[in-house]
């Protein structure tokens, strides 16, 4: 009888046993999803005021109601638990985010602020395209840009926060713009109204002194300086279009330098004369500058526009060929020759006849 009871007992211990497994296994496994991302798959952003004074509880509801997380109170007993301090201000969160994403945004106050202005420079700008797109969105005027970016007294106090990048080669007396060439090519938000020139400059300086400082080991291999490199990673980017293999064109250049050829390219020609042709006629080509590479040997006086990270990347690593000439056809291919004679042949065929 003793025993039955006992069997009976050990089986009503492991019932209840079991059902507290699987409520706590269902418990846990519903907090672990709390804890998940809303929506993985979300791109949108979602702006998310928490006002100041609001409790950890507070926050949680209002990212509930706002989409940002799964359960409000799992997130705010999380917090709690992780002893995170969530501050007020206006957040841009996403329902792809996890708590840990949410809370770590949220407890080092990266608030989100409007834009009040943006400046996009494209690949291949010159200097004073770019001064235009700076005076049209700050409501500048465009003169007054180009005569501060050519004020010597303003590059030498830029200078004087990054020597290694802005070397005196930029204050060279033939040099028609010190910073051409040293602008990156990006799109800048700011957020505040009272910009200044200087600040907008310095945030285009800082991306491509970052490049420069990633890529000295191989610019030490090439021997080329900052000056240089900017300068053939110029030449390269007015060169390029659409189909254009970057490297091989670079293949040239350095070809062409190490015979000690002319680099006899066109868009140096059309930077010494300060305007843009859609065709460059022969008496162009007798323009006497340091930056017409028909006249010199070597590259030009400093570079002819701001050129992106394939044009200096192609500089750093050309391609091994044994290419002298390329020729751009209208339709945007580029055709490569080792002789005078190839070339000739190759702008006869998709140049001279397409004109006729």
């Amino acid at each position: 009888m003793d025993q039955r009871k006992t069997k009976k007992r050990i089986r009503v211990v492991a019932v209840i046993f079991i059902a507290l497994l699987v409520v706590c296994g269902g418990a846990y496994a519903y907090v672990t999803s709390a804890l998940k991302p809303l929506n993985t798959a979300s791109k949108q952003e979602i702006e998310v005021e928490i006002p100041k004074g609001s409790s950890t509880s507070k926050i949680g509801e209002i990212l509930e109601d706002k989409g940002i997380v799964k359960n409000g109170t799992i997130f705010s007993f999380y917090a709690k638990m992780k002893s995170k301090n969530l501050q007020a201000g206006t957040y841009l969160l996403n329902p792809s985010m996890n708590v840990e994403e949410i809370m770590g945004q949220m407890s080092s106050g990266n608030v989100h602020r409007p834009v009040v202005y943006k400046v996009t420079v494209k690949e291949g700008a010159q200097v004073v395209e770019i001064a235009d797109t700076i005076a049209k969105e700050l409501k500048w005027n465009k003169e007054d840009v180009i005569r501060q970016l050519n004020d010597k007294a303003f590059v030498q106090k830029l200078q004087q926060k990054y020597p290694v990048l802005l070397t005196n080669k930029i204050f060279d007396a033939n040099i028609k713009y010190p910073l051409e060439g040293y602008l990156y090519p990006a799109t800048y938000s700011f957020y505040k109204k009272d910009l200044t020139l200087e600040e907008i400059i310095i945030s285009m300086l800082e991306k491509t002194n970052k490049l420069i400082v990633e890529n000295e080991q191989k610019m030490k291999e090439k021997k080329w300086d900052v000056h240089q490199l900017l300068t053939l990673s110029s030449l390269i980017e007015e060169e390029a279009t659409g189909y254009t293999d970057r490297q091989k064109i670079a293949s040239v250049f350095y070809n062409r330098l190490a015979k000690g050829m002319p680099l006899q390219t066109d868009p140096t020609v059309l930077y010494a004369l300060g305007k843009h042709k859609e065709r460059v006629l022969y008496n162009d080509l007798k323009v006497n500058s340091p930056y017409n590479t028909y006249v010199i040997k070597g590259l030009p006086v400093g570079p002819i526009s701001n050129s992106g990270v394939k044009s200096v990347q192609a500089a750093l690593e050309p391609a091994q060929t044994d290419y002298y000439y390329f020729l751009a056809a209208p339709d945007g291919q580029v055709y490569y020759a080792k002789t005078l004679e190839e070339h000739n042949a190759l702008k006869q065929k998709y140049i001279t006849q397409k004109q006729s």
